[in-house]
């Protein structure tokens, strides 16, 4: 029996070059014809907005888990280093792990490549800023591939960048975000991308992603990379090793994460 072939020809992806204000080219890029970061909600809509379930003590570590972060510092230190090689100057802040602005990436020590990885997090209880400048960070799967962490709730941005999307690629299926300050849920099946001898992307990237217990990526295809390449395009697929550090986002804002635990999956 045959396997089943993925279909790569989509989604539909075009780019073009446009000149901005000043005169310097940019690219915009267009999934199914709708251009990245769109703003306009007439074209891009935004999720539809749900209410989940309280919070509750789900989310415990299974026996075959590698729990990166429990609380602790020492855990921190064990697990976590800066992108640079050197120790971070993340803090931890009552069994929260915080970035702390321009101490730059963490990433893990490990390298993992498929994956199911439960982490969670908080948005500054002291709302600052708007947009993509509200309560941001991302968890990025081999150090490549991010699922947004952003403060979303009551917070307009353009739909594929706000919480739990594939950013610049896949808006959520709706916004389940709860309230800055309180604590929320990613709960990630990812399974790597694989490439041929010439750097080719040959199976592209899955992604389910369950936010605060509500399915908001249902075994979505990652079209490319989730890179930013300017303010209307993703970066593309770039051939890469089979296992990478997980790494978490410093974007200026103190964003907490706590009860990070990852399995790893067969291929």
């Amino acid at each position: 029996m045959a396997s089943a072939q993925e279909d790569m020809s989509k989604p539909v992806i075009t780019t073009e070059i446009r000149k901005d204000k000043e005169g310097k080219d940019v690219v915009y890029m267009f999934i199914d014809g709708i251009k990245v970061h769109e703003t306009d909600v007439t074209k891009q809509p935004l999720p539809p907005v749900v209410t989940p379930g309280a919070a509750d003590k789900c989310g415990s570590p299974p026996s075959d888990a590698v729990v990166l972060f429990d609380g602790s510092e020492d855990s921190f230190e064990k697990h976590w280093i800066g992108t640079d090689g050197e120790p971070s100057r993340w803090k931890v802040v009552d069994g929260a792990l915080e970035s702390v602005k321009k101490a730059g990436y963490i990433r893990t020590r490990e390298k993992f490549g498929s994956c199911q990885l439960h982490i969670e997090w908080m948005a500054p209880v002291k709302v600052k800023g708007e947009g993509q400048g509200r309560g941001n960070s991302g968890v990025f799967l081999m150090g490549n591939y991010e699922v947004q962490v952003l403060d979303s709730y009551e917070n307009q941005t353009y739909a594929d960048g706000q919480a739990a999307a594939l950013y610049g690629r896949q808006k959520p299926l709706v916004n389940a975000s709860r309230k800055p300050g309180e604590w929320q849920s990613y709960d990630i099946i990812f399974h790597r991308p694989r490439f041929d001898k010439d750097g080719k992307v040959i199976k592209r990237a899955t992604f389910t992603v369950l936010h605060n217990g509500v399915l908001v990526q249902d075994h979505t295809v990652l079209s490319g990379g989730t890179g930013w390449n300017g303010p209307h395009a993703a970066t593309e697929y770039k051939a890469h090793a089979d296992k990478l550090p997980l790494s978490l986002q410093d974007h200026g804002n103190p964003v907490r994460f706590r009860n990070v635990w990852i399995r790893e999956l067969e291929d």
